[in-house]
């Protein structure tokens, strides 16, 4: 007869431990940037398809959701610190399209599949974070600043993010 509480045996704890653990990969990779404005070039774009591709759609929303919610405590987690005022800012559309992504990309399967995946959220995360953006900026400025300086990069970002799930989902069957 075992005396560990019920919800030690439970998968909750594991996902809580590896959502915290990741959300780090994910601050620390915001601090890893080329300083644009109104928008950073950083890792997260990497961290976030990275994580959802490697663990899975599950653990990669609860490591974003677990992200935005130290940002929003006030944590220096994001490019620029930390606090609602940076959740409400100009980068605002990008850091809450990052659930999203890792939602797309973590339920895909195979190969082929997680590239198309990366590709839909590349633009999803895109959409969002410009269509945001443009009530600081304007439209056209939206575009200009916050999503064509940013293509090679996360071109390759996002190769490197398919070969790094590739290869750990190998290594893991």
């Amino acid at each position: 007869m075992s005396l560990a509480l019920p919800v030690l045996r439970s998968t909750a704890p594991v996902l809580a431990v590896k959502a915290l653990g990741l959300s780090l990969v994910i601050a620390a990779s915001a601090h890893i940037s080329v300083p644009f404005w109104p928008v950073p070039m950083t890792l997260q774009t990497l961290a976030v398809l990275g994580i959802a591709g490697v663990f899975g759609a599950r653990v990669g929303v609860a490591a974003t959701l677990a992200y935005l919610a130290e940002g929003a405590l006030g944590l220096p987690v994001f490019a620029h610190g930390g606090g609602l005022a940076i959740m409400m800012g100009p980068t605002a559309g990008y850091l809450l399209a990052m659930p999203l992504e890792a939602a797309i990309v973590g339920k895909a399967r195979g190969p082929l599949q997680r590239a198309g995946a990366i590709l839909l959220a590349s633009a999803v995360c895109y959409a969002l974070g410009a269509a945001w953006l443009a009530q600081f900026v304007g439209a056209e400025k939206a575009i200009a600043l916050g999503v064509t300086p940013f293509l090679l990069g996360d071109a390759a970002k996002a190769v490197l993010a398919w070969a790094i799930a590739g290869v750990a989902r190998t290594n893991r069957a």
